[in-house]
């Protein structure tokens, strides 16, 4: 991989690199990049698949409108939460996304947790993408309701090439198909067809990484804060405005806790609960996926790391 210099202001100079920083929830991705974008003169691009939504703001932890007042952020608050938007989609916006803020001689810092919509970004779908696993488990448990049937026949809508080959008789392959058109936004059929995308930036990764211990901490002290900072009063204007936990957007850790709470089916005491337990879950998921990628380069955080600190390591770690 080429090297890359910075000119005395902090301004990248070379090889259309971008920096990206991922790690689980609550690992302080958000903090750090606050402090990294300017030392590298950077504009933000939300690798998040929910903060891409506008009105999910406490259950997403999305940067607040201060934050993102010191440093250009995009990819956030785009789209109502009943629009529907996939990992496709954010890689093709993306990489627009990229591109622009290159010709404005910035540099590109990919934030976020969602390991899928960074894959789609940096890599595309040659060999498919990885699992949605709220959405699998969505078709899971339409097939334990006795309707397999009704998925054929989505599949035969929306890939038909698809739903010809595979065996009507192995549910896994109907969802695994069915699961890739909602993570592309484009048929199994197809991507296959297509192969790799084009390229044209080298991404350096970086992964902000906490002992176990110390991150499900975090994440507990997370839910509680977010759930202080009014999450049921979101949940009650979102669903207010017609937005209801049946929306892709809202099933999804935090928010749906919160409208079984809304509508009686589960105590506030285990509501609190699932929420903290799903968080965890789902960063154990996270850790899991940029676990397999080679390329990260793992920063150790500790309870007396600062983000200033760990920005200027990252920086000391691309110049070189």
């Amino acid at each position: 991989m080429a090297s890359s210099s910075f000119h005395s202001s902090g301004r990248w100079d070379g090889n259309n690199a971008v920096v990206v920083l991922v790690g689980p929830t609550a690992s302080g991705k958000t903090l750090v990049s606050l402090h990294l974008a300017p030392m590298l003169n950077a504009e933000i691009i939300s690798a998040d698949s929910r903060q891409v939504y506008r009105h999910l703001d406490i259950g997403t932890a999305k940067p607040t409108p201060a934050e993102r007042s010191e440093v250009p952020h995009h990819l956030i608050d785009e789209l109502p939460p009943d629009k529907e938007f996939n990992a496709g989609e954010f890689g093709d916006r993306g990489r627009e996304v990229i591109d622009a803020i290159i010709a404005r001689g910035h540099v590109p810092l990919v934030v976020g947790g969602s390991g899928l919509y960074i894959q789609s970004l940096v890599d595309g779908f040659f060999e498919g993408p990885g699992a949605d696993w709220e959405y699998r488990a969505h078709l899971e448990e339409k097939i334990r309701q006795g309707k397999l049937s009704e998925l054929i026949s989505e599949l035969r809508n929306v890939d038909p090439d698809s739903a010809g080959r595979i065996d009507p008789t192995k549910p896994r392959r109907v969802v695994r198909a069915l699961e890739v058109y909602h993570i592309a936004g484009k048929p199994l059929s197809v991507l296959q067809k297509e192969g790799k995308i084009a390229v044209h930036f080298t991404p350096r990764f970086f992964g902000l990484e906490w002992e176990r211990a110390e991150l499900y901490h975090r994440i507990n002290m997370r839910c509680e804060e977010m759930l202080n900072a009014g999450l049921l009063d979101e949940i009650q204007k979102l669903e207010a405005m017609g937005y209801g936990p049946s929306l892709n957007a809202l099933r999804t850790v935090g928010y749906a806790e919160g409208f079984a709470f809304q509508r009686g089916e589960i105590s506030y005491d285990e509501m609190v609960r699932l929420f903290k337990q799903n968080s965890r879950r789902y960063a154990k998921r996270q850790i899991t996926w940029f676990r397999r990628d080679e390329r990260v380069r793992w920063i150790a955080m500790r309870e007396w790391s600062s983000a200033e600190a760990v920005a200027k390591e990252i920086v000391e770690l691309v110049r070189s």
